[in-house]
This record gives structure tokens, sequence and C-alpha cells, in this order.
């Protein structure tokens, strides 16, 4: 079923080759290992079975870690009538409603296909947000089901996870304690730079596809909702409450930034936003305020709220 969030070429394109990219980078990656490991079932059905529980439990992995739990209409009726009113006019498949019982205001939305995707907003935003405010989330939210980038930020986080896992578990079990011959000591290093090579490589991959990912869910979930001004007062605000949160209460969070309406991080970045999930508020701003003058808006998003 196609939507009637406004397609976009350029996102699409963005998707295709960072999944081709880190395609090969995962053959290159596995092959490696096999040769240094010298096992090939042991890495083909290790690396497989972890694929597999990413991309089919990826929603109830980040459900979990966030302490998401799906609410029915009875319990959150004015939530729920946001996202029907949203996917009607989208023409797409109803999500999963979940609420999370965290201050932070935020939403993110997870799933490997548009029919089983879930989309999950914290206390802490629906408390702080008007209603239009929260409808420009929730659509924001829905064009990332719809476009289909959540499927694919999941597939191309897997490899990432797991040379990070390699790396960690190296360290932290000991690997290179102990008593052990040149040649067993030569192939833990070699596995781990090779590990470490991966994760840098599919780190700057995946970032710079989670940014323009979320400046296109900006676009398309003002031009759905016609109302740029109310998404930008909600980015406004959800931004600087974020930065009032104790950094404590935002560690947890942070791992999943990529899947975050706007980042855990409590600060704007400055040289690392080359490296971060998100473009900046003020590029975000910036391009509301252009569709905002496209469609004629009595006001402008960097007045709004």
């Amino acid at each position: 079923m196609r939507s009637r969030f406004r397609s976009d070429r350029r996102l699409t394109v963005r998707m295709t080759v960072t999944l081709f990219l880190l395609g090969l980078l995962y053959v290159g990656f596995v092959a490696a290992l096999i040769v240094l490991l010298r096992s090939w079932v042991l890495v083909v059905v290790l690396v497989g079975a972890m694929f597999v529980a990413q991309f089919w439990f990826s929603d109830r992995i980040a459900m979990f870690a966030m302490r998401g739990r799906v609410v029915e209409r009875e319990e959150y009726p004015e939530l729920h009538a946001v996202v029907d009113r949203l996917c009607a006019i989208a023409d797409m498949p109803k999500p999963v409603v979940a609420v999370s019982e965290m201050d932070m205001p935020n939403a993110f939305a997870t799933g490997r296909n548009p029919n089983h995707a879930v989309v999950c907003v914290t206390t802490g935003l629906l408390r702080r947000l008007e209603p239009s405010e929260l409808e420009g989330v929730l659509a924001h939210e829905l064009s990332h089901v719809a476009h289909k980038d959540v499927a694919v930020i999941t597939i191309a986080s897997f490899l990432g996870v797991v040379a990070g896992l390699i790396v960690r578990f190296a360290f932290y079990s000991g690997l290179f304690g102990g008593r052990k011959d040149q040649n067993t000591a030569a192939v833990l290093a070699a596995v781990i730079g090779v590990s470490v090579a991966v994760y840098a490589l599919s780190f700057l991959l995946i970032r710079a596809l989670s940014r323009y990912r979320e400046l296109a869910a900006d676009r398309a979930a003002a031009q759905l909702t016609g109302r740029p001004s109310a998404l930008a007062s909600a980015l406004t605000k959800v931004s600087g409450d974020i930065a009032r949160i104790p950094t404590k209460d935002l560690r947890t969070a942070q791992a999943f930034n990529a899947f975050y309406f706007t980042p855990a991080s409590g600060r704007e970045p400055g040289l690392e936003r080359y490296f971060s999930t998100h473009p900046t508020l003020q590029q975000r701003l910036d391009q509301l305020g252009r569709i905002s003058a496209e469609l004629g808006e009595a006001q402008a998003p960097g007045k709004a709220g």
C-alpha cells in the first residue's frame, strides 16, 4: 500500500546507496572473520542469528530499553485519535501505539515494515505539547514508517552492533590476558582491528543517512499536516526541555538517538554535528521556514509557539 506521504527520491537513493555500501562491508567483514577464525560455520551461524534477532525483534528491544508499553484507546483516547486521523489522511496502516513513562520529551518509531510498526511517545512529551504540536511530531514519526527508513536504519545498524560487540567482548573478557601463543594473539588482534574499522565505517554511513532522514521526515510531516509552524514549535520546545533534563537520565536514551524525534544529548552539537544522528535544530527550523513560506502559512516556524 502506498501512503499519501510525499515520496522522497533523494531519501530512497541514499537508503539504497547506504545499504549497498554496508552490504559490501558486511560481506568483507564476514569473509575476514572466516579467514581469521577458520570456522565459516561458526561465523555464519552467529552473525546470521544476530541479524535475524535484531531485524525481527528490534521493536521489542527498543520498547524494553525505553520502558515503553502498548496502550489501548481507552487509556489514551486523544493520542489514539491523533494517530487515527493522521493514518487516515496518509492512507497507511495504523501502527501499534505505545507510551514510555519517561519525563524526557521524545518520540520514536520502530518496526520492520508498516504492518509491524510501533510509534511510541513519552509521558514527558504528552505533558508538554499542544495538540497541534503533538500532531506534527506523530506525523514525523509516521513518515519514518511510511518511507521504510526505520527498517533501513535497523538493518544498517546491525553491522556496527556486531563489530562493537566483538570489540567489547574482547576487551572485557580478558582475551588478551593469560597465556596465549603468538599466533592466537595475532589472530585476536586482527579480529579486533577489523571490527574497529568496520564499526567506524558503518558508524559514519549510518550517521549520514540518519541526518538526512530526519530532514526528510520533517518535510513529509509538514506537507502532510500543512502546519510546519506547529512542528517547528514542537522542535523548539522539546529541544529546550531536553537540555534541562539531568544528564544521568539521558544516558540510557542516547543509545537510541538514531530512532528519536530529537537527540537525547541535552545540547546542540558543535564540531561533533558531523557525527550526529540528527541535523542541528537551526537546520530543521530553517527548512520548516522555507516550507511555511511555500505553503503561505501565516505564522513563520521560527516564531511559532
